[in-house]
Order: structure tokens, then C-alpha cells, then sequence
């Protein structure tokens, strides 16, 4: 709900800021993007290991949709934002070395997040676009997630994400070429990466044998790479006689 009031609140904004100068078009669409973790501007995997106890973390390729807003400051300059759910993927591994017990499972984590980049183009031919767009996505991360297992015997693993804010800030930095067209829209393919400034969650491993308990803690790293898709659709005209202009609109 609070991230549905932000998203609204900037998209009125943009609107606002056009008023008493020339008009410049704003462009509504909807993007989807595979998610990459990769060591290049972080660490996929996390690796923890205490008195023979031993958990491996690591994030698998996710996905990511959402709406997207585009207002124009200028010919080449614009501001983007937008709402975005982001579906994470995790596997687990977990043991004890001095024994035969082993467990595993996989973990789905979600965030929000709103974006809000200054878009810069630099058109290449009357139709094709380069564009880059800096800038910071706020985050919601809404639970916590949790998991537990008893493979056999008197061995017992509990596996905890906990997340210790709910929101966040994650700078977020875009580049792709667009293809545009008056009647069927504007076509995105780009890359994109995310680095949060502080850790997705904090991972709690607990292994239990017979009274006996081992507790590990370690940071989850949420920075990742994707392939950007995004579509906006094109500015229709309404046809026919217009209706005047009411008082408060003149």
C-alpha cells in the first residue's frame, strides 16, 4: 500500500512539473527482466562452516516485472520510475561432516521496489535510441523466511532469512537502444545492475544433535545483472469533438 502511494504520489509529480511550459509527451508501460547473481559486482553464494557444521546459500537466476513511468524533461533527458516485484531464488545445502546427514531445499525471497533514474538518450536514426538512466530504487522487503528439517535420527537443521529492515535503498544503473513507433509504441532491450547498500537478509543456521546446538550467522548479498525488456505504449489521440475545458482547468 505504501509502496502504491509513492508510485502515484512521483507519477503526479512528473505531471505537475509540466504544467506552464511546453508539454512534453509521458509514456506509460510495463517491463520483465530475467535476474542474474553474479560475483562480478557481488557474491551469489555464501558459504558457512562452524565446528563441522557446514551451510552453503546460493542464489539461482530470479525474475522481475512491473509498471513503468516515463516523463520527459526534455528531448533528451527524462525521468523514470515505476513499481517492480522481484521474485529471488535460493538453494540450500546444510550438514555435519563427522556424520551421514544431509539436507537441502529451495527458498524463494520477494522485494518491492520503486526506481527513480534520470534517463538521458542519444538517438542514433529516426527511429533507434541509445539510452542510459542512473539512479536509486527504494526497496520493501515484506518477510522474513524460514525452513526446517529433521533428515533422520536425532540430527535437526532450522534455516532462517531474516530480514532486519524492511526498507532499503539500492543504487540501480541502466543502458539499452529502443526502438520507437507512433502507432505501435516503444520496444526496450537493455542491461541493468542493482547494488543494495545494505545485505538482502541475515542468514541464522541452527543444527541440533542430542542436546547439542551450533548457530551460524552470515550477510545474504542481494546485488545482481539483468536483461531488460520494456514496452510503452504509444500516445493515442482521442478523436471526434472534444469536450471544453472546465474553470479550474483554463
Amino acid at each position: 500500500m505504501k509502496l502504491s502511494l509513492i508510485f502515484f504520489l512521483m507519477v503526479s509529480l512528473a505531471s505537475f512539473s509540466q504544467k506552464g511550459k511546453a508539454k512534453l509527451p509521458s509514456y506509460f508501460g510495463f517491463q520483465f527482466r530475467p535476474v542474474f547473481p553474479t560475483q562480478f559486482i557481488g557474491d551469489p553464494e555464501l558459504k558457512l562452516e562452524k565446528e563441522g557444521f557446514h551451510t552453503n546459500l546460493s542464489q539461482k537466476t530470479g525474475y522481475a516485472f512491473g509498471a513503468t513511468v516515463r516523463a520527459g524533461l526534455t528531448k533528451l533527458i527524462a525521468i523514470e520510475t515505476g513499481i517492480n516485484y522481484t521474485h529471488r531464488n535460493f538453494n540450500m545445502e546444510m550438514g555435519y561432516t563427522d556424520s551421514n546427514s544431509f539436507a537441502s531445499n529451495d527458498w524463494t525471497f520477494i522485494e518491492y521496489d520503486i526506481p527513480v533514474n534520470a534517463l538521458f538518450y542519444i538517438q542514433l536514426a529516426e527511429q533507434w535510441y541509445m539510452n542510459a538512466s542512473p539512479g536509486a530504487a527504494i526497496t520493501f522487503k515484506p518477510t522474513d523466511i524460514k525452513a526446517f528439517h529433521q533428515p533422520g535420527g536425532h540430527h535437526y537443521y532450522s534455516q532462517r532469512g531474516l530480514v532486519n529492515r524492511k526498507t532499503g535503498l539500492d543504487i540501480n544503473a541502466n543502458i539499452g537502444f529502443e526502438f520507437r513507433t507512433e502507432k505501435n509504441g516503444f520496444f526496450y532491450l537493455g542491461g541493468s545492475g542493482r547494488v543494495p547498500f545494505t545485505p538482502l537478509f541475515t542468514l541464522i543456521s541452527d543444527y541440533t544433535y542430542q542436546g547439542n546446538a551450533i548457530r551460524m550467522y552470515g550477510d545474504v548479498d542481494g546485488s545482481f545483472l539483468a536483461i531488460d525488456f520494456k514496452y510503452f505504449f504509444p500516445i493515442v489521440q482521442n478523436k471526434g469533438v472534444q469536450m471544453n475545458k472546465g474553470p479550474i482547468e483554463q
